[in-house]
This record gives structure tokens, sequence and C-alpha cells, in this order.
């Protein structure tokens, strides 16, 4: 009897120590989708940094800093493509895979890459894994959430190895390379350009390439297909032949990345065309194709056929521009999205028409989409401004270089005036939040916008402030 009482207690503490140890979980460990999705990102970063760290991933003696490894992970986890030290020169072969792989699972997304592998693995999904995937990659229910990350799988593979395939011909033909160098640097930038990274083993990017249509125009159309977002490359392959039952997302992604590719094209091509430390001193051929290639660039990813140091402020201020508006939604494209300010150009024509509704190609917008947009729009210039002055504080470049740099960190970009290395530490941390809020800020602001939305049981008096 009293064994049997003794463990009875035994049992009882061990369920209360089991309830409390649970009741902890549940509070440390994220549930919303939004959560989880910051922490994976977080969690790949990590591993990034320590398999950065480690002295067989650096040329040379020792291993590489916190900050290097920890800059670097989280540029190629974000896909944006800034650094601190030199690729190709910096890093040895496995640290170039330790990034490549880092590019690809992060332009995938964390949380969609691991129930990619369930899916591939165990063939099936938890509900949690459907929720987050759902989450990542703006799939429209749980229920085709496997349908979409096979998709999604397809569409990288027949990209990326088809880039692959052409530059390894080109590298290795066209340049004498040895067939394996060939292949190693075929395959890692058909990665980095699909993924929008703008990683590149050369220590100057792709300005060795700026006249050779074999290499640059291959590139910008990957950098294209992944800045049009999924959902849109599935739209087009279901229903190519029929434009007219295009969703509104697909017209206005289609429609804004023509009217930004040829204005950018039309821009940084007539504002450097002089400029013989650019396009200057190239034939008008080349010039177009620089100009053009840059273009596609500017709005997603971070390489660069062209001295990006030395062009004229005016460009650097037109590129701000592009890359603050980015590619389309729920692809490898950076920016706050062309659908984002698209629906901000209708809201403000139909108030200058004096108009109540906002149409887009015959279909009216909701309401809620006006102010999921504008909500992400201010938050971001916000966080934006508050970077670009407080870099002005600790360092001494230009409000120029300084305004780039922040804009191509939180787009996901790349590109850079040439001061990222010259930054202080602290800089350098701020570059590096701004990424990671660049990568994830629309993924989650719009999904905790959209989970938030509740019926209102009430409604205060209307009154009307005076604008203007």
């Amino acid at each position: 009897m009293l064994l049997a009482g003794y463990s009875r207690s035994v049992s009882a503490f061990q369920e209360r120590q089991l309830s409390t140890f649970q009741r902890l979980s549940r509070r440390l460990v994220p549930r919303h989708p939004a959560q989880l999705i910051v922490l994976g990102f977080v969690l790949a970063i990590a591993a990034g940094t320590g398999l950065l760290m480690l002295p067989v991933a650096k040329n040379g003696v020792g291993g590489a800093s916190l900050l290097e490894a920890l800059f670097t992970a989280t540029s190629a986890v974000c896909v944006t493509g800034l650094i601190t030290v030199d690729t190709p020169v910096f890093w040895s072969g496995f640290g170039q895979a330790v990034i490549l792989v880092l590019i690809q699972v992060g332009g995938f997304g964390v949380m969609s890459f691991g129930a990619l592998l369930g899916v591939l693995t165990a063939r099936r999904l938890g509900l949690r894994s459907r929720m987050l995937a759902a989450a990542e990659t703006k799939s429209s229910g749980f229920g085709d959430v496997r349908r979409v990350l096979l998709g999604v799988l397809l569409i990288t593979v027949i990209v990326e190895v088809a880039l692959a395939l052409m530059l390894t011909l080109r590298f290795q033909f066209g340049y004498g390379y040895p067939f394996i160098e060939a292949l190693w640097h075929g395959l890692f930038h058909s990665v980095s350009a699909f993924n929008n990274a703008g990683f590149a083993l050369y220590s100057e990017s792709l300005m060795g390439f700026v006249s050779d249509p074999w290499v640059c125009l291959p590139i910008a159309a990957a950098v294209i297909v992944g800045g049009l977002g999924f959902p849109v490359l599935f739209e087009l392959r279901r229903q190519y032949r029929r434009p007219i039952h295009w969703s509104m997302h697909t017209k206005l992604v289609l429609v804004g990345s023509a009217v930004l590719l040829v204005a950018g094209t039309v821009f940084i091509t007539a504002a450097e065309w002089t400029n013989r430390a650019t396009l200057g001193a190239l034939p008008p051929g080349d010039r177009i194709l620089g100009g053009f290639f840059q273009s596609v660039i500017t709005r997603t990813a971070g390489f660069n056929s062209i001295d990006i140091t030395q062009m004229h402020p005016v460009s650097w201020l037109g590129m701000d521009i592009l890359m603050f508006i980015g590619g389309g939604p729920a692809g490898t494209a950076g920016g706050l999205k062309i659908t984002t300010f698209a629906v901000l150009f209708f809201i403000l024509t139909t108030e200058l028409r004096g108009g109540t509704a906002v149409n887009i190609f015959g279909k009216r917008l909701s309401r809620a989409v006006h102010r999921q947009a504008i909500t992400v729009v201010l938050l971001a210039i916000g966080l934006v401004v508050a970077s670009t002055m407080f870099l002005m504080l600790i360092t001494d470049f230009g409000q120029e270089r300084i305004l780039f740099e922040v804009v191509s960190a939180f787009a996901t970009v790349g590109l850079s005036t040439g001061i990222t290395a010259g930054m202080p530490p602290a800089g350098q941390v701020v570059l590096i939040l701004l990424m990671f809020i660049g990568r994830l800020g629309p993924v989650t602001l719009g999904t905790a916008l959209a989970l938030r939305s509740r019926p209102v049981l009430y409604e205060y008096p209307k009154e009307r402030p005076l604008i203007g």
C-alpha cells in the first residue's frame, strides 16, 4: 500500500512537472506564422554564421570574425548581396558553397524549404507546416500548399539549370575556363541571379562582361523571372493564352514590371551616356545593353556591370526609387513590391479624378488593401529615414551614398557605392538589421495585417479634418 501510494505521488509530481514544462514551452515557442517565419530565418542566419566562421571557410590563416560571418550570412539568407569582404578572395571554395546554399534556402524561403523537405521525404505536411508555407508563399489556402511548393521547386530547377548551362558554355568556350571552373561559375551565378541575390565570384561583380550579351541577357532574364513572383508564374503557366482571365495581381505585376524596366533603362542610359567612368566609353549598342542590365538589376538583384561608385548622384537617386519599389510579391525579389506602389498610384489617380471607389482593370479594389499599402510604405519610409540619419551621425560619408546604401540594404538589392566595408561596426549592424527587416518585413507585416482583421461591433462618429 505504501509503495502504491508513493508511486501515485511520484506520478502526480511528474505530471505537474510536465504540465509546467508544457506551459513554459507554449509561452516561449511562437505560435503566429509570422513569428515562426522570423525564427526560421534567424536560425538559418545563425547556422550560416557558424559555418562561415570555420577556418576552412576562409582563405588564408584563421577564420572570419563574427561580424564578417554574420554580415555575409545575413546578406545571403536575405538574398541581398551586400558584402564587407571580397567574396572570391576572402572565402574559400567551402565558404562560397555555404553562401550558395544560404542563397538558395533564403530565396526559396526558410519555412517553405523546410516544408518542401517534408513533402519530398514524408510526402505529407502537418497543419503548422501548411500554415507557415502558405504564409510565406502567399498560397490561397492550406490545401494547395503541397502543389505550390512542388511548383516552386520545378520552376526553380528549370530556370537555374537552364541558366547554369548557358553560362557554363559561355565561360568555357568564350573565355577559355576549364570545364569544372566554368561549371562552378555558371552554377553559382545562376543560383545567385534567379534568387535575386547578386553575389558574384568576381571582385568587380560583372563589370568584365558589360559588353557581353551572352552573359548579361541570360542573367537579366533569370532576375526578371525570379522577380515576377511565383503566383504570377503559376498563372502564366496555366492561362498564358488568355490574358483576359489574368487576375488583377498578375496584370499589375506584369504591367508595372514592363513600365519600370523601360523607364529605368531610359533613365540610367541617358544619365550615364556621357559619363566615361561608366557607360560613356562604350560603343552606343553596349551603352544600351549596360543601361538595360543595370535597370533590371537595380530593382532587385545586386550585380553590377558598370562602376556604381562612379555614377552621377542623380543616377543614385533614381536608382534609390527603383530599389525601393522592387519586384513582385511572393518571389525572390526585394523592395516594397510593385503591387504596393501600383495600388497607391491608382488610389492617387482616383482621388484626383474625384472617384469614390478604386477600380483597376475592371475590378474594384478592396479598402483593406488601401490601408495595408499605406501602412507598409509609411513604415518603410520611416525606417529608411531613421537609419539614414543615424548613419550620417556615426560616419563621414555623404548623404547620397548613405541613402543609397540604406535603401539597397532594406530593399535587399545589394548594390553599393563602395562604402559598406568602410562602415564602422555599428553601421554594419544597422545594415544587417535593415537586410533582415527588408526581407521579412513585407511578409510578416502583410500576414499580421491579414490575420488581425476582425469584425467591428461599433463605429465612432465621422468627422473630416482639413487636408492640405
